[in-house]
């Protein structure tokens, strides 16, 4: 069976994704920082019947990553790492002027140097495996200028950027930085607390666009989740 590490996999996007390769009889490695909320998600992929490991801890700490990467290599391998776990830098946002400068390196850190980092540990993995591939998931923030969201804008832009060279460099691997766009999650609730996010679409409602990635492996490169679900079947 194919193997995924999805970082962030204790609820939201993560754990939709998770939910639904488990459906297609993906075998998972999960992260999260909360070992409670993650176990539920656990046990929500085990109900297909595939093999699910659970590792909570900070994707900043070099020791989590690794152990990440070694239960994979424990499950046979390794096809597919999703780079999901995200930090804002404030919660809720705030101006540029107000973004604390420990926040900024907090979001750098989760968003940026955590993802590369588990890229490293993992490639060996990667490059046995063929059709072996890394999904980050990006933000439209990444690439346009709203308001309050500049650090974490910051940090996705640079993801963006991370993926699109390990793109020219890992040639034998699919690279894809996906922006989901909007969603009801609890990071959006915490960025924009006061926001009515009754009309965003459930993570689940943007899986689709994830899965046909897989299916057609389109070339390495940025998608935006809206437009991979016009043709997604």
């Amino acid at each position: 069976m194919p193997v995924a590490i999805i970082t962030g996999a204790s609820k939201g996007l993560g754990r939709s994704l998770a939910v639904a390769l488990a459906r297609r009889g993906w075998d998972l490695v999960l992260d999260a920082r909360s070992g409670a909320v993650l176990r539920e998600a656990v046990d929500e992929a085990r109900k297909y019947g595939t093999r699910v490991e659970a590792l909570s801890g900070d994707v900043t700490d070099a020791a989590h990553r690794a152990e990440l990467v070694a239960a994979a290599r424990g499950l046979g391998g390794l096809d597919l790492l999703v780079n999901n776990a995200s930090a804002l830098g404030a919660e809720p946002l705030v101006r540029l002027d107000a973004l604390p400068v420990e926040g900024l390196r907090r979001a750098l850190e989760v968003n940026v140097v955590a993802a590369l980092g588990l890229v490293q540990e993992a490639l060996p993995l990667l490059r046995e495996t063929a059709g072996g591939a890394v999904v980050s998931v990006s933000s439209d923030a990444s690439a346009e200028a709203y308001e309050t969201w500049g650090g974490y804008g910051a940090s996705k832009a640079a993801l963006d950027q991370l993926s699109a060279v390990l793109a020219v460099e890992e040639p034998g691997l699919r690279v894809w930085a996906v922006d989901p766009g909007d969603m009801r999650t609890d990071l959006y609730r915490a960025a924009a607390p006061l926001d009515d996010d009754s009309d965003r679409p459930l993570p689940e409602t943007v899986v689709p666009a994830f899965l046909r990635l897989l299916d057609e492996r389109p070339d390495s490169g940025r998608y935006a989740a809206p437009s991979l679900l016009l043709g997604a079947r």
